[in-house]
């Protein structure tokens, strides 16, 4: 009796199982999340013209408008899932099941979703289906690389933590179920080998702790240029980013940056992380101390220590820039402003593994009023907040001065 053979079944329905496959890989790494693909949604791995993806090539969007609604900022969250959280209730943009309820609010997260924490990868999902579900509410999710990015990219893994290292080779073990299951069909092209060419062993890790080892293996395969997690969601980050008057990047930006020209980083990152090869924005811009996602010129917390003069002279070649909002610099005493709000630093140090300190958000109004969310306790309501056109509203708390640094 001829052996019967599901090659001509395969060919029907090749789509079908490698999304069903991958849907149920996703759901199993990311602690249970169903990403949503609605209708003219952008899906995470389907080309869509007008917003940035890992597979559209050409111009990278970098600038937009003033949002119709609300524009918030959310500092580095450090593989802190449950601070991500705490973060995003704090301004109302999520409900306790962690779906988006912030329908028309652009929000702007500045990077460093990596290292330090042990939810690096359920970050990057949760915040990828958060960015579904805004559009469709029409809101916007928009996410950038960080310095810890861009070394993990590079196989600097000084930061990682051992549960971090863990959530790797778990999420391993998944992908390679999935590839398994896609190698039984036929129809199917067999999935590359993504762990080719990584070595077995490393002088800088204990090699006799098996897991370990294979939890540092899956990192550098999933974080390589083109590997699975930075193509698929680092490679969509905007490493420079212009939102109406607010100039959003990690570390900051010097005149040389600006012009090269902000769309051009971002494309270049963009084409590292898909593995088309190192260019000049990687070799100039992304490495050393004054580079777009390391410097702390304007991110000291130190007023004395930014030069207003070269921030004002940096803000002015770029056309109606206001501020910049940067992230990479912790501020012990929670979001801070320099310069007249010119300089604004949003990483106050929310995850358990830089401080675990308070969730802050900021909140830029319509007319550039700017607001500081906390859940910092020794404030008596976080949602009460001191209204100042341009200047930066900070909550007033219960006990000590009337307001704390309110500039005009």
């Amino acid at each position: 009796m001829e052996k019967p053979t599901t090659s001509a079944t395969c060919q029907q329905v090749p789509n079908l199982l490698s999304s069903f496959v991958d849907t149920f890989v996703d759901f199993s790494v990311s602690g249970g999340l169903f990403l949503p693909n609605y209708q003219n949604t952008p899906d995470s791995n389907a080309p869509v013209s007008h917003r940035n993806d890992e597979n559209t090539p050409g111009k990278f969007k970098t600038r937009y408008p003033s949002p119709p609604g609300r524009l918030v900022a959310i500092g580095d969250l450090h593989g802190d899932l449950e601070k991500s959280k705490q973060a995003l209730r704090l301004a109302e943009l999520i409900n306790d099941s962690g779906d988006w309820t912030g329908g028309s609010t652009t929000v702007v997260q500045v990077g460093d979703v990596l290292d330090r924490g042990g939810d690096e990868i359920k970050i990057l999902y949760f915040l990828e289906r958060l960015r579904r579900q805004a559009v469709k509410a029409g809101g916007e999710v928009i996410t950038m690389n960080g310095n810890h990015e861009t070394l993990n990219v590079e196989r600097d893994f000084r930061y990682m933590s051992e549960s971090g290292c863990e959530e790797f080779r778990v999420w391993a073990e998944w992908y390679r179920v999935g590839q398994v299951m896609k190698c039984l069909c036929e129809g199917l092209e067999n999935p590359k080998n993504i762990f080719k060419g990584i070595p077995s062993s490393f002088p800088e890790i204990d090699n006799d702790n098996e897991a370990v080892v294979q939890g540092f293996r899956a990192r550098i395969a999933a974080l390589q240029p083109n590997g699975p997690i930075s193509a698929r969601f680092l490679s969509k980050n905007a490493t420079v980013l212009v939102v109406g008057d607010s100039v959003f990047v990690h570390g900051g930006l010097k005149p040389e940056h600006v012009y090269y020209g902000l769309e051009k980083i971002n494309e270049d990152v963009r084409d590292w992380l898909n593995g088309l090869g190192e260019n000049y924005t990687v070799k100039k811009f992304l490495r050393y101390a004054d580079a777009v996602v390391w410097m702390r010129d304007f991110s000291d917390d130190s007023t004395k220590k930014c030069d207003c003069s070269a921030l004002e002279l940096l803000l002015s070649t770029i056309p109606g820039a206001r501020r910049m909002i940067m992230g990479h610099t912790i501020q012990e005493n929670g979001i801070s402003e320099a310069c007249e709000n010119r300089a604004i630093r949003i990483d106050v140090g929310m995850s358990k593994g830089c401080g675990d300190g308070f969730p802050e958000v900021l909140e830029i109004s319509e007319n550039s009023g700017l607001k500081v969310l906390t859940s910092n306790p020794l404030y008596r309501d976080k949602y009460l907040h001191r209204e100042r056109k341009g200047g930066l509203g900070l909550l007033i708390p219960e006990q000590g001065p009337k307001q704390v640094e309110v500039k005009a």
